[in-house]
């Protein structure tokens, strides 16, 4: 079973017995199912939040006091809500997205030689409206993309999760990333071969890699300039 399939089965039916036996014969499936297992893994975690057993006494005997006091506790139920909604959305973000990394480009370079192999030759001529499905999530969306997207999928971006889509653009492929943690200052760097871009967008950075003699920063910009916040 070549990667393209494996990945496609693993989603739609995880028990395939065919499939089972494709990831024991190829540690590259392996190492795939095991990076879907562990972000599910996280997203039910974050995701598991207890009610306070008497929440639902503390609303029924507010109902029985007098207007005024009524309107006091509701605000005060108001108030504590938000705290515990906005406590959640941090928590949430940190278990989801981990701790902003600190060198997001040699995090990219990394991330793009070890997964170029699994890669290489897939071409799912992904849509813009695919690509938005994927960041939906992260409460970001294109409003178009400068090239062809070749592969793209959810991935762990040291210890973050992300987007990481492949582009050809301009005769050129590149991997882009799309981390959705704090914004950091934009950067580049190169290891001789590769060449990474990383520039802010509102609470997230769009990451370019691409040859050092390609042009990974206009790409980086024009992406930057593409990517909007939605409504999660």
């Amino acid at each position: 079973m070549d990667d393209l399939e494996f990945r496609r089965r693993l989603l739609a039916d995880p028990s395939d017995p065919e499939l089972q036996a494709s990831k024991a014969a190829s540690p590259r499936h392996q190492r795939y199912a095991e990076d879907v297992a562990n972000l599910d893994s996280k997203i039910d975690q974050a995701l598991r939040v207890d009610v306070p057993e008497d929440l639902a006494d503390k609303i029924l005997f507010s109902q029985t006091n007098d207007t005024e006091q009524s309107e006091r506790r509701t605000r005060g139920y108001l108030a504590m809500a938000a705290s515990i909604a906005f406590v959640f959305g941090l928590t949430l973000g940190q278990l989801n997205w981990g701790i902003t990394t600190p060198d997001l480009n040699r995090t990219a370079l990394d991330h793009y030689y070890h997964e170029q192999t699994f890669i290489a030759g897939i071409n799912e001529a992904a849509t813009v409206e695919q690509v938005n499905a994927k960041l939906q999530p992260f409460g970001k969306a294109f409003s178009k993309l400068p090239g062809e997207i070749t592969y793209i999928n959810h991935c762990s971006f040291g210890g973050q999760h992300a987007l990481h889509m492949v582009m050809r653009a301009s005769g050129q492929t590149y991997t882009v990333f799309v981390v959705p943690s704090a914004s950091q200052a934009p950067a580049e760097k190169s290891d001789g071969t590769m060449h990474s871009v990383s520039l802010p967008v509102q609470s997230a950075n769009v990451i370019v890699v691409g040859k050092t003699s390609g042009q990974a920063a206009p790409l980086a910009e024009q992406l930057q300039q593409q990517l909007t916040p939605t409504a999660i």
